[in-house]
């Protein structure tokens, strides 16, 4: 044993004996376990808040049997920290763990590597306490790995089938995308063409049958064309944009799958001389923080990421604390109403 431990082990055997109380339950006070009353809890905080005691991680995980991290695995692209979603979903989720004496333990992936090679090293290694999944497939294998293993997981998105025994919490992207081509045809639109992603991504699927269900079940002959897009290809979904803004018949209105992808087709109608909103309408979903500030100001949809990801972190940790069982969650994002979309081209409408 090393000095350090000795002098942590030390210091919880000297909080346990000033407090009348075994190491067992100091340490699962100070863990923040629901099994020690709350009064116990906060004597325990209190006393060892002046004693300046800070708990060996090693120990505490002998006493308490956890490690005291929850689980994330980020593949590393060019920029992978310049994602205004990763970063607001980490700031979410890291501040709700924190709350409960967690955490996060972020786990990269490099180029030669899957993320689920390195998922199930994290899972096997018992470096965690609960996995976080996000970005979730139509087919997942990750989920239906941490299915058959004894740890908890939450994860942000649903798989396409299968879903109901295991916890998400998951943005209800389809009722978005219904609401965008609605208040378009409202708008007097009839070309509307979707920008879409290549990946077979559960929210690529929904956001899609948004659209297409609505103008299925609408009375408008309005039509749409799709396109898809690598998503972290900046230059290719400028391209395809430009592609299609070249069309003799071009599109009175485009939606986008994501923000970054509604940012490309704005700069392609501004290399083309196309008006937004007069000539085109543009919306796109996420409102990220330069949604707010490219001209004219992109109408778009907010998904709440901060605080979808706090409460994925309260519902792991009450599934490891055992407070809870099974829960799923759809959260309805919101429009966010700016300056690029109006009325089609030579069409007056009260929307």
């Amino acid at each position: 044993m090393t000095p350090e431990n000795t002098r942590q082990k030390g210091s919880l055997k000297a909080l346990a004996k000033e407090l009348n109380l075994s190491i067992t339950t100091v340490s699962r006070a100070l863990a923040g376990y629901s099994d020690v009353a709350e009064k116990t809890r906060l004597r325990v905080v209190k006393a060892a808040a002046d004693a300046n005691y800070v708990p060996n991680s090693a120990a505490k995980m002998l006493v308490t049997g956890r490690s005291g991290y929850i689980g994330l695995t980020l593949p590393l692209r060019s920029e992978p920290f310049s994602d205004p979603f990763l970063g607001e979903f980490i700031a979410g989720l890291g501040e709700a763990l924190a709350e409960r004496g967690q955490d996060l333990l972020i786990n990269t992936v490099a180029a030669n590597q899957t993320e689920m090679q390195v998922l199930q090293r994290t899972v096997e290694s018992g470096r965690v306490d609960g996995i976080v999944l996000t970005r979730i497939k139509e087919k997942d294998e990750r989920v239906d790995f941490l299915r058959k293993r004894n740890i908890p997981f939450v994860t942000h998105g649903r798989t396409l089938h299968d879903h109901s025994d295991y916890s998400w919490i998951d943005t209800d992207g389809e009722f978005a995308f219904s609401h965008a081509t609605d208040l378009l045809l409202s708008l007097g639109h009839h070309r509307i063409a979707l920008f879409s992603i290549t990946e077979h991504m559960m929210f690529r699927y929904v956001r899609e049958l948004g659209v297409t269900q609505t103008l299925e079940n609408s009375d408008s002959d309005a039509s749409v064309t799709v396109s898809h897009v690598d998503r972290f290809d900046t230059d290719g979904c400028f391209a395809e944009a430009l592609r299609v803004l070249r069309q003799p018949n071009r599109p009175t209105a485009i939606l986008a799958l994501t923000d970054d992808i509604a940012l490309a087709v704005l700069d392609a109608a501004s290399e083309l001389g196309i008006s937004v909103p007069n000539q085109l309408s543009v919306i796109g979903f996420g409102n990220i923080p330069q949604a707010s500030v490219v001209p004219p100001g992109l109408t778009t949809f907010d998904q709440s990421t901060r605080t979808t990801a706090e409460q994925i972190g309260k519902v792991l940790m009450d599934s490891i604390d055992g407070k809870t069982v099974t829960q799923q969650q759809l959260i309805r994002p919101f429009l966010v109403s700016r300056g690029s979309h109006a009325a089609a081209p030579n069409v007056k409408s009260s929307a």
